[in-house]
């Protein structure tokens, strides 16, 4: 997400501000627990309950899109690569439901390597890769990928919380690094035409300003553009829980 490294309270800020609850409230809630003695963060296992609460609902929209016949892991077997994993929850829900998929989870925070580890080595498929630490706003290439290597890419919650350069890398790195007609799929909250839908999602974006003034949600026609910069097609639009909505893209 950033080039920064971030110390312990800001990892927890960060976590605190992912997403809404799904409750029309006004509140911005996600916090960390963690069963490990009374210790808030041991730098292992972290749980977001965000995280713990879109996992499914975001599942469901990858079973429509990712194709996978095999049942484990081969050396030509799909690659799926999440760009900013966070606490590993989303990785770790999802592997096990698509066996013969790769799945690379990648953070750019050194300290939480430890939970992404964690549920990766936990997964009864076996089917996690070992975390990476990228920065997306270099190339793949920096960290071994070749272009045109990866079959699908995943990034949740990262573009509001992020200067938009960090959005740049990310579509710039998908145009290079997917296959021919492979997927990028994103989720998060955005506006539509300049205009951001509902009041919860309006106060939400004011927070994120409030707190960081290059941070906020992005307009999707303005992803539409830094696709079409990239060879990105936005062919489909998912309407989600607590005003959310994931993105497919795929390259040209």
């Amino acid at each position: 997400m950033f080039k920064k490294i971030f110390n312990r309270e800001l990892i927890l800020e960060l976590l605190n501000i992912i997403e809404r609850p799904m409750s029309k409230t006004k509140d911005i809630a996600c916090n960390i627990c963690v069963n490990h003695g009374n210790e808030v963060y041991n730098g292992e296992k972290m749980i977001a309950p965000a995280a713990s609460r879109n996992k499914d609902p975001i599942l469901q929209v990858l079973k429509r899109f990712i194709i996978c016949d095999i049942d484990q892991i081969e050396d030509e077997s799909p690659l799926f690569l999440e760009i900013s994993s966070g606490t590993g929850q989303h990785v770790a829900h999802f592997a096990p439901h698509f066996p013969g998929v790769k799945f690379q989870p990648s953070e750019v925070d050194k300290n939480v390597l430890g939970s992404l580890t964690f549920y990766a080595t936990n997964c009864p498929t076996q089917n996690i890769l070992k975390p990476m630490i990228i920065d997306i706003q270099h190339k793949l290439s920096y960290y071994g990928f070749d272009e045109n290597s990866i079959d699908y890419m995943y990034n949740s919650n990262m573009i509001h919380i992020t200067p938009f350069e960090c959005t740049i890398g990310l579509f710039e790195n998908a145009g290079n690094y997917l296959k021919p007609e492979a997927l990028m799929i994103t989720y998060g909250p955005y506006s539509k035409d300049g205009v951001i839908t509902p009041q919860s999602n309006i106060d939400f974006d004011a927070s994120l300003k409030a707190r960081n003034p290059l941070w906020g949600i992005r307009d999707i026609n303005d992803l539409i553009k830094l696709g079409d910069e990239n060879n990105l097609s936005l062919i489909d639009t998912v309407e989600m829980p607590a005003n959310n909505m994931t993105l497919i893209w795929k390259k040209d």
